[in-house]
Formats: C-alpha cells, sequence, structure tokens
C-alpha cells in the first residue's frame, strides 16, 4: 500500500553549480535561468544518485501522483508529457499519457523521451531495476523523499522547483501552506485533545497509521491523541482492538467503500465505541491527507474539522 516506508539510510542533498559571470569566457557552457541560477546543474537524490541536469527540463515524467501534483502547481503543464495511470488531480493530468502505477511501462518511459522522470522513494521496491534502466537509456532520473511531515515536504517542492527552473512559484506556494497551516492551528488553540482512531481499509483488513508515520504526525498537529500509537508504521489492527481502544471520533481515509459511514457503525460491537454512540464516524479524503504536495495543508484543515469540528463552527 502507498503508505509503508522504505528504511533507506541516504539523505537528501542539493549543490547547484554556480553561474558563470558574463565577462568570463565560458559563459557559452552554461544556460542562465529566470531565478538567476544556471544550468547545468547538478542535485543527489534521496537514495544518493547524482544526477546533473544539462539544460532546463521540456519534457517530464512524473511516476507518483504527489509528483504530479506538484508539477502542475508549479505550471508545468504543458512540460508534463506523461504521468501515473491512477491520476484524478488536476484534471489536467488525465488528459497526459500514462505510464502505469504498481508496475510502471518502462519501455514506454524511454519512447516518450522525457528530459527527467521524476520517481518517488516510496516505490522503490517496485521500480529501482527499471529506473536503472531508464538511466541506461540516458534518461535523468531524480528520486523524491517520501517526507515525513511538512517541512519535508516544503523540502520536496523546492527541489523539483529547484530542477525545473520554478523555484518563485515554489516560494509562493510554500508561503500559502503555511500561512493555512497557521490559521489552522490558531483555531485549535486551547481546544481539548480527542482520542482519535485512523482507519485507511476495510474488514477484514482493517489497516491504521501508528506512530512514526506522516498521519501520526498531522494527527498531533490537530490535537489528536492517536489511540494507535503504540505500533509504529502502517499495521493491521483488529475490530475487537478498536473496541477496546474506544475512539472518541474515527476518521475513515478510504472511499472504495460507498456506504462505509452506514456499515461501520454496524460492526458487532461497535455500538459500544463512543465515536459510534457520538455520530463521530468521519470520511476524509485520502488523496488529500496522503499526497506530500501543494493540497497537504488543505488535508490538514479535513483533519481538524473531523476531530473538532466545533473549533470551526461546524
Amino acid at each position: 500500500m502507498n503508505y509503508w516506508k522504505l528504511t533507506l539510510a541516504a539523505a537528501v542533498a542539493s549543490s547547484v553549480l554556480v553561474a558563470c559571470n558574463d565577462t568570463e569566457e565560458d559563459t557559452s557552457t552554461t544556460t542562465e535561468n529566470v531565478d538567476g541560477a544556471a544550468y547545468p546543474l547538478t542535485v543527489t537524490d534521496v537514495i544518493g544518485q547524482e544526477v546533473t541536469i544539462e539544460e532546463q527540463p521540456q519534457r517530464i515524467i512524473s511516476m507518483i501522483p504527489s509528483n504530479t501534483e506538484i508539477l502542475f502547481e508549479l505550471g508545468l503543464d504543458e512540460e508534463i508529457v506523461a504521468v501515473t495511470d491512477i491520476e484524478n488531480y488536476p484534471e489536467e493530468a488525465l488528459t497526459k499519457e500514462t505510464i502505469g502505477s504498481m508496475e510502471f511501462d518502462f519501455e514506454k518511459i524511454i519512447a516518450l523521451e522525457p528530459d527527467i522522470v521524476f520517481s518517488h522513494e516510496s516505490a522503490m521496491l517496485v521500480s529501482e531495476a527499471g529506473l536503472d534502466q531508464l538511466r541506461s537509456a540516458g534518461i535523468d532520473v531524480y528520486v523524491v523523499e517520501d517526507a515525513d511531515d511538512f517541512e519535508e515536504t516544503y523540502e520536496t517542492i523546492e527541489e523539483i522547483a529547484q530542477i525545473t527552473n520554478t523555484t518563485d512559484k515554489a516560494q509562493e506556494i510554500i508561503a500559502d501552506m503555511k500561512a493555512h497551516v497557521a490559521d489552522i492551528e490558531s483555531k485549535l488553540e486551547g481546544v481539548e485533545p480527542k482520542r482519535v482512531f485512523l482507519e485507511n481499509s476495510d474488514v477484514p483488513d482493517i489497516y491504521t497509521a501508528g506512530s512514526n508515520t506522516f498521519l501520526h504526525t498531522m494527527l498531533e498537529m490537530v490535537e489528536a491523541e492517536n489511540v494507535a500509537a503504540s505500533k509504529e508504521g502502517w499495521y493491521p489492527i483488529s475490530t475487537e482492538e478498536i473496541i477496546t481502544q474506544n475512539p472518541d471520533v474515527i476518521i475513515v481515509s478510504y472511499s472504495y467503500v460507498p456506504d462505509i459511514l452506514t456499515t461501520l457503525p454496524q460492526r458487532p460491537g461497535f455500538d459500544t465505541i463512543a465515536a459510534v454512540q457520538n455520530n463521530e464516524v468521519v470520511q476524509v479524503d485520502e488523496n488529500l491527507i496522503a499526497r506530500q504536495g501543494p493540497r497537504l495543508a488543505q488535508g490538514l484543515e479535513e483533519l481538524a474539522k473531523a476531530v473538532h469540528p466545533e473549533a470551526f463552527g461546524e
């Protein structure tokens, strides 16, 4: 599932080659961009691969929806030539060529002749060999970090913007996100934390977010006590354990079961749970809270409203 974290030890590092002065003889080898940086540009991705981008990318492929959302928000619609087959935002993404999702068509990626491919750390288990194939074909590949919090998400946006020469737009996006987060936190000042269970899949295999997950961090940000925090990562949990934990709020973070808000409270024993008794079973948009991109602040607000609707006048 999308939330599993890889235990890669490489840290993100970015280094930019300094632009040559106009008076130097070798300025013909350096292309200056609108933000004052220059190509060739050398960066190092999350798995330690050094990538040198010779010129501003004109043909871009995204291998995960979070990257796609960032790229579109940076204004790169014309440059994006292909995305995954599970895209649903923005609408423009649905008009692009697709290259698969859990199984990628690397031959098609090569045939599309991209200048750069943005992969993702969370997909390395299913794409590592294919990415090597792309590199062997002379295609630049940058593996984006699987962010653990908002700060790392901001860094991801900055890194993609650096590579694509859209840093000014990135700063606007990040400033808007930070302002949105600050507004949410101000509305939650003084609220009493509630015990919350977040459910990511239906019976018989219910999965939840334990500690050391991005969603656990987001729950903490909205004054929620994660009742599943005794274990780390994403893990299966029994209905008996959910009943024992007796959460004040149950958040459903999936939409593949159309009537889940009706069927969940009808599970055996769930009528004893405070969240069910008080009609505090709430569904949120999984894309907003799971994709590490520009809409993440909207996801935080959805979580905050699910836990503390009174703080938002609801």
